[in-house]
């Protein structure tokens, strides 16, 4: 900065706008142009105003590029959202997220903020995923405005995700076809009899059977439980040993017999089978009269 920018053990940069090469023939008067190296401001002031106008013409440009999808969030620091959806899989099934990212005060010499804002259909793999791809694109882009860069390798991530479901499925669906066939042909061909599954299938067989004999067993001894046996029922009621007796007392006490129905059987005059001459014993229509 010139001898006079210097006093003894001490370093002092004089004021801005006081040109320091005015010894050099300039003057107090100096009219260089900022950034001159008379200015010990001007690269500080250069950097500054390079940063903020890299990022606002990036800002423009990503606006132009993701109309639809992109959204200013702040303006100091500046901080944006970018939603990324992958193209369409089967179905119609998409992945998608939203990217915010904030840009830092030396951005692009320093890596921008970023985070994921919300996803859509992303396991919790695939998102650790893309903060690892995010981290690693930005470190190789240091220096260059890098947004349009990091959001083309989300998409391409989320277009790898997509297809990965897809074979996903694929594979399942195969795989769900085989073991149908697989059930069909046992329906068929049965299983083949071998001494480990006959015993497995006998120790089954004979555990149920167990079960069975013992809930028959228990349903009789319940019912037994609820029947009264002969002597239960005499212990019960004292009077069943003479009961039919006095039935039938009562019943013969109560007979009333009409003797003037048997007063005229003497004069009934009745024929003897044997001296019929039409009576045949073996058959038995002989008996018959006309």
């Amino acid at each position: 900065f010139g001898p006079q920018a210097f006093q003894t053990g001490t370093l002092r940069l004089r004021p801005p706008g006081r040109c320091l090469l005015s010894r050099r023939g300039r003057g107090t008067g100096c009219s260089a142009p900022p950034g001159c190296l008379g200015d010990p401001w001007a690269a500080a002031r250069a950097a500054m105003t390079d940063y903020g106008e890299e990022q606002r013409n990036e800002l423009e440009a990503l606006e132009s590029i993701y109309p639809d999808s992109f959204t200013v969030l702040s303006e100091n620091p500046p901080s944006f959202t970018i939603t990324v959806t992958s193209e369409a899989g089967e179905n119609d099934e998409t992945v998608q997220t939203t990217l915010k990212f904030t840009y830092s005060e030396k951005y692009p010499d320093e890596a921008p903020l970023y985070e994921i804002f919300s996803q859509l259909n992303l396991e919790d793999n695939d998102v650790s995923d893309i903060l690892k791809l995010l981290a690693l694109q930005a470190e190789e882009n240091l220096g260059m405005v890098m947004i349009f860069t990091l959001v083309t390798a989300v998409q391409e991530k989320l277009n790898e995700i997509v297809d990965q479901i897809k074979t996903r499925r694929e594979e399942e669906k195969k795989q769900k076809e085989k073991e149908a066939e697989e059930a069909e042909k046992q329906l068929f061909h049965g299983t083949p009899v071998t001494i480990e599954n006959f015993l497995s299938w006998k120790a089954k067989f004979d555990a149920e059977l167990l079960e069975i004999k013992k809930k028959r067993m228990k349903e009789e001894e319940q019912a037994g439980k609820n029947k009264l046996s002969g002597r239960q029922l005499f212990e019960t009621d004292h009077n069943l040993d003479t009961s039919d007796i006095q039935f039938l007392e009562d019943a013969g006490n109560n007979v009333e017999v009409d003797e003037s129905l048997f007063q005229e059987m003497d004069d009934l005059e009745l024929e003897d089978d044997e001296d019929d001459p039409d009576y045949n014993p073996a058959d038995p229509e002989s008996d018959l009269t006309d």
